[in-house]
């Protein structure tokens, strides 16, 4: 946060480094969605080591857009620049598909890094992707799904930053496949297998089982969607080593949000729903409000002296 950097100069580890570091810390990493900056710093109040920007979280929050793959990479290099500037938790970010062939994906690595995030997470769908909870997903060769991960490994200029293949394949050609794809994913230079929309703890056990390292794999325990929702004992007793829930913030804000809007029509006041409003104090807390006012007022009775 801007406060706090005004004031520490010390260089923190790499964000991958802590990343890394948080997964070995912990039976099972929880990684949690923050579509924002100010929800990144609302994580790190709530204790979370490692968060999460998803790309369908960016697309329909951000640019009124669904999961479809419409946002750039400009457009969530940008969003990525606006959180590592406000939180130093390391985060995890969705690239779908890597915005192009290998010399964009190799660009969008090497923006990643710049711009302070820890780790990214790309799919082996068709560039026509959709959402992972969705029927009619087409994906690309085992190969090329490969030369996606080897563009990412070559272009990877800190060597702590952290690559997760997500795959698919589950849903499409079954699990024995998709285990078969994760494996030469992990071959290729991944760090970690998102098995994305499995349907039971088996499912988990058997990839675990196959790829056989530590902090290997990621379950996206998304709500109202084909994986049910597992609690992180479950996932940790079936190898998981990380739980990521991508939007369930996001989810309950827009749920708040759409019953304060109706509120104000219906009642012509928000009295009823002041009770899941942030109060003025907390938001105030949260961004270290009188800590910046201290520093105004610190440079101006400064000023003042000197004026005299």
């Amino acid at each position: 946060m801007l406060i706090d950097s005004l004031s520490n100069t010390s260089a923190p580890p790499a964000p991958g480094a802590r990343l890394r570091a948080a997964l070995a810390a912990n039976r099972i990493l929880p990684i949690v969605g923050t579509i924002n900056a100010y929800s990144a710093i609302l994580a790190q109040h709530a204790g979370h080591q490692a968060i999460y920007l998803a790309g369908g979280g960016l697309a329909t929050h951000s640019y009124g857009l669904p999961d479809l793959a419409l946002t750039t990479m400009t457009e969530v290099l940008t969003e990525v620049r606006r959180i590592t500037d406000a939180c130093d938790l390391p985060l995890m970010v969705d690239v779908d598909t890597g915005f192009g062939a290998i010399f964009n994906i190799a660009r969008l690595v090497k923006g990643l890094i710049k711009d302070g995030a820890a780790a990214l997470h790309i799919e082996d769908q068709d560039t026509f992707k959709r959402c992972g909870h969705r029927p009619n997903k087409a994906l690309v060769s085992t190969q090329e799904m490969l030369d996606r991960l080897k563009s990412c490994v070559d272009a990877r200029s800190d060597p702590s930053f952290f690559i997760v293949a997500r795959t698919d394949a589950l849903a499409t050609e079954g699990l024995q496949a998709s285990i078969d794809r994760a494996c030469a994913y992990v071959e290729a230079g991944a760090d970690m297998v998102f098995a994305e929309a499995c349907t039971e703890l088996s499912q988990y056990q058997a990839f675990a089982k196959a790829l056989n390292r530590p902090h290997s794999l990621l379950a996206n325990v998304t709500e109202f969607s084909l994986t049910p929702n597992f609690s992180q004992s479950e996932l940790a007793k079936a190898g998981v080593s990380a739980a990521l829930y991508p939007l369930s913030a996001a989810r309950a804000m827009a749920h708040a949000a759409t019953r304060v809007y109706e509120a104000i029509l219906r009642d012509e006041s928000q009295k009823s729903v002041l009770d899941i409003m942030q109060t003025r104090d907390t938001l105030y807390n949260a961004l270290k409000y009188t800590a910046y006012e201290a520093k105004y007022d610190a440079f101006l009775a400064n000023r003042a002296a000197a004026a005299r």
